[in-house]
């Protein structure tokens, strides 16, 4: 489950540097197109053409310094093309894709090398939390999200009687992935999962995403004229993956095939099954929003660091305003994305599995925020701190060589900081007198570059 980001439209492949998994994976969805432009190419550069008909790849490698991420490694993949898709067919066969399905959709295909570039782009690790909210979470989302929930009333009545999950975190989804089916993507998913299953990093998951792709047209529950979406492949208005599709897509409205493009009971009730299967817990919510005390340790946020709302609130953890939390015994952890400085959240097990859709925590949030004020819920209390900078995907990169070197685990460097990085931080900061909140600021970057 995860998704990818292409140029405007769908969140893509995301999660704030600050916020990310320690290891980001594609789910769901992880595409966002879009809300976020895409790099432009550098001048100069030598550009291969794509197919796209509107921009082509840049000709440069990619961010993530990965040895397949190489210009010249994307420019010999390329050249071998044929001979990789020509290579699956043994796998296809096995799976009982005929012959005839896989000819039809490899003859001629072509690599859409732009993907290269969004590959290594991808905004949710460089946008800041509050840029990612404001983006995701506005007036009219809202407004358009609780008329479509007017609108498939029935069917959202049923489906959360079947399954038990929130309605309002299914809408959210909707919404975020697609801005309710307006902005699904227009790339072939065939060609996008080929791609990147012979070009790039991920080659190994995109196999499994390209076979999985011909297994749903060899089936016929999408028609190959809809199998279209993100630049990762992720399609339909909730943007299923093709092994997400192949776990979770039910067939609602009872008609033979599961469609998650174009039936919208087959939409909502696979969106719903997906987080029933990953752990959804019916009548809880996702989390709350909480006011972190002055002093507080915050070593203590931290996903590993698990405990009761009634232990979290004798630390001094309270909700804005004084609103008292319903269940005293839910096990929760504290997430404090802007740091000291900003707003903290209590976590419970349905953001994690929020998470498993898209494993990124700003993506998480964004859905659990936006399917409160889709039930009628407040915006967010506390302010950001819209004052810093976002550090830049090289400075970030330097951060963990910086943590690396002085002994801390952050895992391998590539530029995105997640649990590993966030707890090395944490550790930094506190070794010297600092607050430590795990915040990746511009002053922590100067203080471990020694200045």
């Amino acid at each position: 489950m995860a998704t990818f980001a292409s140029s405007i439209g769908f969140l893509s492949a995301v999660a704030l540097a600050a916020t990310a998994c320690a290891v980001p994976a594609l789910g769901q969805s992880f595409d966002i197109r879009s809300l976020f432009s895409a790099p432009a190419p550098s001048s100069g550069a030598a550009a291969a053409p794509t197919g796209t008909g509107t921009q082509e790849w840049s000709g440069e490698s990619g961010a993530s310094n990965h040895p397949l991420m190489t210009a010249q490694a994307i420019r010999a993949a390329a050249a071998n093309f044929q001979n990789c898709l020509a290579g699956l067919w043994p796998q296809a066969m096995r799976r009982g894709i005929p012959r005839a399905v896989f000819d039809a959709n490899v003859a001629g295909l072509e690599p859409d090398l732009r993907i290269m570039d969004l590959l290594d782009a991808q905004p949710e690790f460089t946008k800041s939390f509050w840029d990612y909210l404001d983006i995701l979470v506005n007036e009219d989302r809202v407004q358009n999200g609780r008329a479509m929930l007017a609108k498939h009333r029935a069917t959202f009545d049923a489906v959360e009687k079947a399954y038990g999950v929130d309605r309002h975190v299914i809408a959210a989804i909707w919404g975020v992935e697609s801005n309710y089916g307006t902005q699904i993507g227009e790339r072939s998913v065939i060609r996008s999962t080929a791609t990147l299953a012979c070009l790039g990093r991920r080659q190994d998951y995109f196999r499994e995403e390209f076979l999985s792709a011909l297994e749903i047209l060899a089936r016929g529950d999408v028609k190959p004229e809809h199998l279209k979406g993100s630049w990762a492949g992720a399609f339909g208005p909730t943007q299923f993956m093709p092994t997400s599709f192949k776990r979770y897509a039910v067939d609602f409205d009872g008609d033979g095939r599961r469609d998650v493009v174009d039936s919208i009971p087959d939409v909502v009730a696979s969106t719903a099954n997906n987080l029933k299967k990953d752990g959804w817990v019916s009548g809880q919510t996702w989390g709350y929003e909480v006011v972190v005390p002055t002093g507080f340790d915050f070593l203590l946020a931290d996903r590993s660091r698990v405990l009761t709302v009634r232990e979290w609130e004798r630390l001094g953890i309270r909700r804005p305003g004084g609103k008292a939390f319903p269940r005293g015994d839910d096990r929760t952890y504290l997430l404090v994305p802007a740091g000291a400085q900003g707003p903290g959240f209590l976590m419970l097990q349905n953001f994690r599995v929020i998470m498993k859709y898209n494993p990124a925590e700003a993506y998480a949030l964004a859905i659990g925020y936006l399917a409160d004020r889709l039930r009628g819920g407040d915006a967010f209390v506390q302010a950001w701190p819209r004052h810093e900078r976002v550090l830049t995907r090289a400075e970030r990169y330097e951060l963990q060589q910086h943590l690396a070197a002085r002994g801390y685990d952050v895992g391998e460097p590539d530029g995105r900081l997640g649990g590993k990085t966030r707890s090395a931080l944490r550790h930094f900061q506190s070794s010297v007198g600092e607050v430590p909140d795990g915040f990746a600021s511009a002053a922590v970057l100067e203080r471990l570059r020694g200045r």
